[in-house]
């Protein structure tokens, strides 16, 4: 698709009034190539303390370069770049056109057979969004000056143009960080919560710390667990940084194609890939392999960031109790203490991260449609569905395995 420009204005709503003042202009682009990358990853991290390697360039355009997002696979670059009079870039948001809903994990296909039921056609649509990544962050990148929150609005409502000329049925912003949520609700589109399972460190020295702080039976428990999945000489290997040769993306690929192969039946991810993030982020990537007999029989691929070891994908040849447990939640907690970081983000879903020290946390997302009827079915839908949200997460932490009063007496 050729590039596109969007005259837009400072005043510009999600109802699409304009005030008379001095238009700025939109590009649409459909290659991460024609933006400045120095650009793109100053306003998608400008703090490092805070650096999330899923939104940069890096990221983002080996997946263009691999084919994993492209017209094929439903996943289009339809990429906003806002720029002042001058031709300055203030703003990008990374979207894509879509014609499905397969790897978004914020799930809306009933929805979608709502509106066709009802005559309309959901797709394509316009989405916001890290491809086929569960994880919250900035999606909405801007130049942090005076005018940062001026910018986020006139992007959302270039989004919501682009949709009406080409008659999308509706775009969405997915795992959103919850400050942009709360801004850009006000501004109009419709809110959507949703709940994840993450580790919190509070500063702990050692995996004992966090051991001391569960209960006895669930200490007992997981102890239990980790002995048992090191059973059968199985040894544990991080590999990470240039220590990543293509023979460790060869054995973590066979994990992935088996796991995406039973989930999805077709993995979102090609071999390409992941030669090409290690390539560019190598030392954002750390592998968590098991070793049997001198052989690979499962592993993790974890992101490295500024305050968070992100989980993704695992995958196993061989079948060990309590393997998944070891190589995905516990080396993550034990690696996130050693490194001083703050939190664990083990993905989308899964209440058995609850037993395993992981406690729910809200997940926030975005959302704008073209028909009136379908706008009002969803807004009513989403202000019964926030309060089962918040209810469920508040339930579901009375079942932490952490003890109720630090210090009380818990002998093992």
């Amino acid at each position: 698709m050729a590039q596109q420009d969007t005259d837009i204005t400072s005043d510009t709503d999600t109802a699409g009034t304009c005030a008379k003042q001095k238009a700025v202009a939109v590009r649409i682009v459909d290659n991460l190539k024609q933006i400045d990358a120095t650009t793109f990853d100053t306003y998608a991290n400008p703090d490092a303390l805070r650096f999330n390697p899923f939104v940069t360039y890096a990221f983002l355009e080996a997946l263009e370069t691999a084919g994993c997002v492209s017209a094929e696979t439903g996943w289009l670059p339809h990429h906003l770049v806002l720029e002042d009079a001058d031709g300055t870039i203030a703003g990008i948001m990374p979207a894509y056109l879509k014609s499905h809903s397969q790897g978004e994990f914020v799930f809306d296909y009933g929805w979608a057979d709502a509106y066709e039921r009802a005559g309309g056609d959901y797709y394509p649509k316009l989405q916001v969004s890290v491809p086929f990544t569960p994880v919250p962050g900035p999606r909405v990148l801007v130049r942090q000056d005076d005018s940062a929150e001026k910018y986020e609005r006139l992007l959302a409502a270039a989004a919501v143009e682009v949709a009406k000329r080409h008659r999308l049925s509706s775009f969405h912003i997915t795992f959103v960080d919850e400050a942009a949520w709360h801004r850009l609700g006000s501004f109009g589109l419709l809110q959507r919560t949703d709940q994840q399972f993450h580790f919190a460190n509070p500063g702990y020295r050692s995996f004992q710390d966090f051991l001391d702080t569960l209960t006895s039976r669930k200490r007992k428990a997981l102890r239990k667990e980790r002995a048992q999945a090191v059973e059968d000489g199985i040894e544990i290997e991080h590999v990470t940084g240039s220590d990543i040769t293509e023979a460790h993306w060869d054995a973590f690929y066979r994990f992935y194609i088996d796991t995406g192969s039973r989930k999805w039946g077709d993995p979102y991810l090609n071999r390409q890939f992941f030669s090409e993030l290690g390539q560019r982020m190598a030392d954002a990537c750390l592998l968590v392999f098991a070793k049997r007999d001198g052989r690979y029989i499962a592993g993790a691929l974890n992101m490295i960031g500024g305050d968070c070891l992100y989980g993704r994908y695992w995958g196993a040849i061989e079948h060990h109790p309590f393997l998944h447990f070891e190589i995905c939640y516990y080396q993550s907690i034990q690696y996130a203490i050693a490194q001083g970081l703050p939190r664990v983000e083990a993905g989308a879903q899964g209440e058995h991260k609850l037993a395993r020290g992981y406690v729910p946390e809200t997940t926030y997302s975005l959302h704008w449609f073209a028909d009136r009827r379908l706008w009002d079915a969803v807004q009513r839908f989403l202000t019964v569905e926030r309060h089962h949200v918040e209810r469920t997460k508040n339930a579901l932490r009375d079942f932490a395995p952490f003890k109720k009063h630090q210090g009380q007496a818990d002998g093992d």
